[in-house]
């Protein structure tokens, strides 16, 4: 399954310190184990369920949200790098993450995507952060993962957590047009 997951999101090989990129391919594993889900049910899982019939997979999504967070994080780099810094890796584990919970929130029932039972209780950027918490990662991919939606609203702390929200939103707002 590794190698199925990273072809399916390649961006797990733009995080440059191994033991991080393999930190969060991990969580990525474990979650998909604990689910049970299989890199096939990841790629017509949808990325929400507040769009009805969404043709848009959590995996497209994923994948977008991070191409969108690491391009504005260098746009911020180049025009203010006087002013603030950021961890790319940091960015990219986070934003590689920030829906991870949703593998907790979801079930299939009668063949559709629902909200499971965990759904319910706890939405997945609270799920999400607390399975990561599991896997000895830094303090500030857990908060980009917590922070994300609105759970996150006054919270964000980071630079990157601040990039990996409005790339979220960017994403789900203009999917909803």
């Amino acid at each position: 399954m590794p190698k199925k997951l990273l072809t399916l999101m390649p961006e797990f090989q733009m995080i440059q310190d191994p033991e991080l990129r393999d930190k969060t391919v991990q969580v990525w594993r474990k979650a998909m184990e604990k689910g049970s889900w299989s890199v096939e049910d990841l790629e017509g899982m949808p990325f929400t369920l507040l769009i009805e019939n969404t043709s848009v997979s959590l995996i497209q999504h994923t994948r977008a949200v991070t191409l969108c967070s690491i391009r504005i994080g260098d746009v911020l780099l180049e025009k203010y790098k006087d002013y603030l810094s950021l961890n790319r890796d940091i960015l990219l584990s986070g934003a590689l993450l920030h829906d991870v919970g949703k593998l907790f929130e979801y079930k299939r029932e009668d063949g559709n995507f629902v909200k499971s039972r965990e759904g319910e209780l706890l939405r997945h950027p609270i799920s999400g952060a607390a399975f990561a918490s599991q896997f000895d990662l830094p303090e500030e991919v857990l908060h980009i993962i917590a922070a994300h939606s609105k759970e996150g609203d006054g919270a964000r702390k980071t630079v990157e957590a601040v990039i990996v929200n409005h790339a979220d939103f960017v994403n789900f707002e203009s999917l909803k047009i």
